[in-house]
């Protein structure tokens, strides 16, 4: 969602997929390699063809090198997509979806398509899951109601983009739903 320079307060979307970065992903490495140390962690060792977990960074930059294959999560087909699409434009709450899965399905369509099963039919369904969310969340924050807020199944990207509105809606909200006198004890 492009917002205004006054609202773009939360963390930005390529900050969101750095956090995203650390998550554990399978692959299949193509090279031989030793347990390697790193500040986030120790991985490997390495010895293909055998399938080990290693951080997205990591993953990401062995493909960019053509030392292995990234193993695709499990909900990063286009059944699994097409089912939560469905859900999406058929209930009105959220579809349960991995919490950081916009950030890293377009990290891995961005690194390994080659590795996925139809990445542009993927690619278009996350497009409309996501503004099937949006549209959702759009629809939430027009019913905000100060005493309560239910939003399960929001992931890292959506929460980040409906932050500022939010913020600013209780804000506004607080201030409307307080006793008259109320505002000159809270100065005390």
């Amino acid at each position: 969602m492009a917002l205004p320079p006054s609202l773009r307060t939360s963390i930005t979307p390529p900050e969101l997929e750095l956090v995203a970065s650390e998550q554990l992903v399978e692959i299949v490495p193509l090279v031989s390699m030793e347990r390697t140390a790193f500040i986030s962690g120790a991985y490997g060792p390495l010895r293909p063809p055998t399938k080990c977990k290693v951080p997205l960074w990591m993953a990401s930059n062995l493909k960019l090198k053509k030392k292995c294959h990234i193993v695709p999560p499990v909900w990063l087909n286009t059944d699994f997509l097409q089912e939560r699409l469905t859900e999406e434009t058929t209930s009105p709450s959220f579809s349960e979806m991995p919490f950081r899965f916009a950030e890293l399905a377009k990290t891995l369509l961005d690194v390994a398509p080659d590795d996925l099963q139809n990445p542009e039919r993927i690619r278009s369904l996350l497009k409309d899951i996501r503004e099937a969310r949006q549209a959702k969340s759009r629809e939430g924050l027009a019913k905000l109601d100060h005493n309560e807020l239910l939003l399960n199944n929001l992931c890292a990207m959506e929460i980040n983009e409906i932050r500022p509105f939010f913020v600013r809606g209780m804000d506004v909200l607080t201030k409307l739903t307080r006793e008259p006198g109320q505002d000159a004890m809270d100065q005390t």
